[in-house]
């Protein structure tokens, strides 16, 4: 990490880096819709080796700010005592996924990240193109699911397409897109910083971005709560 960063900022023609964010646990960790925990001895590169390392980035001068991407509950934490215990640069963001089919969010990091000012860059808010409404008729060859479904099987498959499809009926009853409803949801949230949208069409790009000014009433949030309810985290 220390070795490799200097030639990257050279080739970006750039100083510094705003935020520079560690992409996945060394260690064994639930991810792609696994469930359950699985322990294992091997930790791989210990988070305080990794850590060490990210802070004299910052302390050089070449990155602004830390961050960490799909991590856990306990992985969040760690940082947090390495941070109290050494005076370690904070961390300041965590980019998991989070979607109206993907509220595993929710269930230990919220509180943790919400209260220690983590703040969430939330990805897959459209849950891999599931919740635009555009799979309704199948998979174009040239999408996203039409060319990497094989490694995303968690959002074709049963219940999160029966899920999708009642979410994209809520959005029309109300007169929105299903790409507002689904975006304005993940906005709504009090413990997110930034929803990370992506697009191929700059008309995708201005929907999206036009969710920004999309604000979900108490009858649609009430609406979307029965359908989790019923048919929660179908694509974990």
């Amino acid at each position: 990490m220390l070795k490799q960063l200097s030639p990257h900022l050279k080739r970006l023609q750039t100083d510094y880096i705003d935020l520079y964010q560690v992409h996945w646990p060394e260690r064994k960790s639930n991810y792609f819709g696994r469930l359950g925990y699985e322990y294992s001895e091997d930790t791989g590169v210990a988070i305080e080796e990794t850590y060490k390392a990210m802070d004299k980035l910052v302390r050089d001068g070449k990155v602004r700010y830390l961050g960490i991407s799909n991590e856990t509950p306990w992985g969040v934490n760690e940082y947090l005592r390495l941070e109290r215990e050494h005076g370690y640069n904070k961390i300041m963001s965590i980019q998991n996924p989070y979607s109206l089919l993907n509220r595993i969010y929710e269930v230990g990091l919220a509180e943790i990240t919400h209260r220690e000012n983590v703040g969430l860059l939330a990805y897959s808010p459209l849950g891999f193109g599931m919740l635009t409404g555009k799979y309704a008729e199948g998979a174009p060859a040239d999408s996203r699911l039409g060319l990497y479904g094989d490694w995303f099987t968690r959002y074709s498959n049963k219940p999160s397409i029966d899920a999708g499809s009642k979410y994209i009926n809520l959005a029309r009853e109300f007169s929105i897109t299903p790409t507002q409803l689904a975006l304005a949801f993940v906005n709504s949230r009090p413990f997110l910083t930034s929803n990370i949208i992506g697009a191929t069409k700059m008309s995708q790009l201005g929907e999206n971005i036009d969710s920004v000014e999309v604000s979900l009433n108490t009858e649609i949030l009430e609406a979307i709560e029965e359908i989790h309810i019923s048919n929660p985290n179908p694509a974990p």
